[in-house]
């Protein structure tokens, strides 16, 4: 029997145990293919068990006619979850959940000091707050996530989203970022923040810097983490406190966890 002969309902149940990019490869094949690709039994196994309750956060209503625009409306763009303090997005390939933890979900030292941070707002960004760095010499900010909220048995990384204008003391300037799971894998390096590479000191020669982002901000992949799926949490720190210099203009969006790109 050759396999497009095979009722749609049964061409829908092998699809559906492939991955979004196959389904949407396999589409092309033939008629029985697409309308098969088409049908919500393939793309409800693609959307996560708990998506009702995640996109039930939203304050905006997703209403979709079917499941596979509701899958391809949360992979091109994240929607805003818990308050304004994090946003959820599936990657668009495999389905996997990313989800960014607001500056406002974060542990700031000095944050709600107006001296030292300030709370505003940016036409860039997913949330309602940013972060803005007045001054400060000792930057501290941690965030730490549930790692049952995450795709199990998936390899993931930590990204430090934020910009920066007319920033002052991150120049030549080493920054400490770690990711630990609790009681597991950890991991810290040493980066510089600043994107210009300019006449780089000694110091913060060869060190990873940051990269463009499309939505207008930069990110620095701060570590990595293998998700289980058991019942941990995953800490993320961005730490600056050696140096004893002032510093300003940095605008923080949050810390994004999402799978990390294979090479």
């Amino acid at each position: 029997m050759e396999f497009q002969g095979l009722p749609e309902g049964c061409i829908a149940s092998i699809l559906s145990r492939t991955t979004p990019a196959d389904v949407c490869r396999f589409s092309v094949v033939s008629k029985i293919f697409r309308s098969a690709a088409e049908s919500d039994a393939v793309w409800k196994r693609f959307l996560p068990s708990d998506y009702h309750s995640i996109i039930s956060q939203s304050p905006s209503p997703l209403n979709y006619p079917s499941k596979k625009e509701l899958y391809l409306a949360l992979s091109d763009r994240p929607i805003v979850i818990d308050q304004g303090k994090k946003s959820f997005q599936l990657e668009k390939k495999s389905g996997k959940k990313c989800y960014m933890l607001a500056a406002r979900a974060l542990s700031i030292i000095w944050g709600d000091t107006e001296q030292y941070w300030n709370w505003t707002t940016d036409p860039n960004s997913r949330f309602p707050e940013v972060a803005e760095l007045r001054d400060v010499c000792w930057l501290e900010i941690r965030g730490v996530l549930n790692t049952l909220v995450l795709s199990p048995n998936t390899q993931y990384a930590a990204y430090l989203v934020f910009k920066m204008i007319d920033a002052r003391g991150f120049h030549n300037r080493p920054v400490e970022l770690s990711v630990n799971v609790f009681g597991g894998h950890g991991s810290t390096k040493i980066v510089c923040l600043d994107p210009n590479e300019e006449l780089p000191h000694r110091r913060v020669e060869g060190l990873q810097r940051p990269n463009a982002r499309s939505d207008g901000w930069l990110e620095i992949e701060m570590g990595e983490f293998f998700n289980t799926g058991l019942d941990d949490e995953v800490q993320m720190s961005v730490v600056e406190t050696k140096g004893g210099n002032w510093k300003s203009g940095l605008f923080i969006e949050g810390i994004e966890v999402k799978p990390k790109e294979e090479n």
